[in-house]
């Protein structure tokens, strides 16, 4: 056959021509992007797949960079709080040595008065101070602000909390168990009835929290010259004692001066060979009523068989905070979840309700902290929020002790003419405080952000990898194709040259 208004031997050629063309380019786009997929039309599904992994590695880059930053902010926090620590501590041998009154002039007790004040200046300036790229960190500025404070309340502390935008926090509590004081009551009679008159002592040893002491009384003392005696040790003991007196029995109330397992109250009969009278001895509290002596469980002053201590321990409320069962100690309890960290101080009238269930509307969160978007996705869970409370004199120590302020010049705590007993209770207070801000501080640095920067670093690495199987070319595989693209081709255009040629044939039918 030879025709020649259409030759389908070219336009087969020129069609595989045209399809090796196209295939060659692409082999060589990929070779040199490097990537497998460069549009829409390469692989529709890895795409999408590719574009979302690229979006992921730069949410998990961009959270790196938060978590690194955050690092930083903690090490600036934490200096400041460091040299504040240093602070403290001499602050607190200022007091000591200031207590040593007959040691002391009272021009080196004004000295010391001077160098606290030096120091208690320097703290609020540390305070104020302290900062990253102007932002405050020690001054309250990064604290939770909180209102509707239940009048139950004494002291509390926010260290986190999660709030929505625009979002409050109302955070409850139910006192399910009472907090108690250890307890005992001591029955004597009206004043000590010891057989030989004055040749007769009334030996007792009385514990505490914090030590013991042994007292003896004469025959003829009374029960508020015994109350006096025990209540001059209570620094030494942590014991306190109190006229008792009801309808059934009158005699003497001692209590553990803390509220919790920590507090107790011991009384030991060392010598009562010779008091006399019915019913006198020691007795505990009638089961969680520690108004009322249980006289089932007494130690009688009958004899001298009666010489081991009869203790009585003080007990920890229980308590749930936002339904969440929380850690007690006392007069306080603390919960730390993801989205709440609070600590509430309960006073003695709100904690030690003995009448059933005390639901207390505690506070409500309305703001402040610093949140720290430390995951790729940006939502509540993504994201961390910590309190840093101020660290100025006026907010260092607590309602019970005081504050630190009180230390400055003319204030109730000098160390010239001030109360140096409250003074070193007040620093102890305000170095624990600092102390625990700092753990806090380093716990959230090494096992929240450490571990964070980890593990963003690990997904970033497999996110990567992920995008590369999807996206990359596969330079083995595309140089093959590459060599194979340019043979197909070549041969293309020679067969196209020779389909052609072809149709020429028909001139020598013409010739002859």
């Amino acid at each position: 056959m030879a025709r020649i208004n259409t030759n389908p031997a070219s336009l087969i050629a020129q069609r595989n021509l045209s399809s090796n063309t196209n295939s060659l380019n692409s082999t060589l786009e990929r070779l040199s992007t490097g990537l497998r997929i460069n549009r829409g039309k390469d692989d529709p599904a890895g795409l999408i797949a590719s574009e979302n992994l690229r979006a992921e590695k730069s949410a998990l880059s961009a959270a790196i960079g938060n978590a690194e930053r955050t690092d930083q902010l903690v090490n600036i926090a934490e200096g400041g709080l460091q040299e504040l620590s240093n602070l403290l501590t001499e602050v607190r041998a200022l007091v000591t040595s200031s207590a040593n009154t007959a040691g002391l002039s009272i021009e080196e007790r004004q000295a010391n008065q001077l160098q606290i004040d030096s120091i208690l200046q320097t703290i609020d300036r540390l305070a104020d101070a302290t900062n990253f790229q102007g932002v405050k960190l020690l001054n309250g500025n990064l604290d939770f602000t909180a209102n509707a404070i239940a009048s139950g309340v004494s002291d509390y502390r926010i260290n986190a909390a999660k709030l929505s935008k625009g979002g409050n926090v109302n955070v409850q509590a139910l006192i399910t168990t009472s907090a108690q004081q250890g307890s005992l009551f001591l029955s004597t009679g009206t004043s000590l009835n010891l057989a030989g008159g004055t040749q007769g002592l009334f030996t007792i040893e009385v514990a505490g929290q914090f030590g013991s002491r042994e007292l003896s009384f004469a025959s003829g003392t009374t029960r508020q010259t015994i109350v006096d005696a025990i209540n001059t040790y209570t620094d030494v003991t942590g014991v306190n004692a109190s006229l008792f007196n009801s309808s059934t029995s009158a005699g003497l109330r001692l209590n553990s001066t803390n509220y919790g397992s920590d507090g107790f109250v011991s009384v030991r009969v060392v010598n009562a060979a010779n008091i006399q009278g019915a019913g006198v001895g020691v007795y505990r509290a009638i089961g969680t009523n520690a108004n009322a002596p249980d006289s089932s469980q007494q130690t009688l002053f009958t004899s001298q068989a009666a010489k081991n201590a009869t203790r009585d321990p003080g007990q920890d409320l229980v308590a749930t905070i936002n339904g969440v069962a929380a850690t007690t100690k006392g007069r306080t309890a603390r919960i730390n979840t993801d989205f709440l960290d609070v600590e509430i101080t309960f006073n003695a009238v709100t904690a030690t309700r003995t009448n059933g269930l005390s639901s207390v509307n505690a506070f409500t969160i309305t703001g402040g902290g610093a949140d720290f978007q430390l995951a790729s996705r940006v939502d509540i869970t993504g994201k961390v929020a910590l309190g840093i409370q101020s660290v100025s004199t006026r907010n260092l120590g607590n309602s019970s002790v005081g504050l630190l302020s009180g230390l400055a010049a003319g204030k109730e705590f000098n160390v010239v003419e001030g109360d140096l007993v409250k003074a070193g209770k007040v620093v102890d207070e305000a170095i624990r405080q600092v102390s625990a801000l700092r753990g806090r501080l380093g716990a959230f640095q090494k096992n929240t952000v450490g571990a964070t920067i980890r593990n963003l670093g690990v997904s970033f690495e497999n996110s990567s990898a992920a995008e590369s199987v999807i996206r990359d070319a596969d330079f083995a595989s595309e140089t093959a194709a590459l060599t194979r693209g340019q043979i197909l081709a070549q041969a293309a255009q020679n067969s196209l040259s020779l389909a052609n040629s072809q149709p020429q044939s028909a001139l020598q039918l013409l010739r002859g």
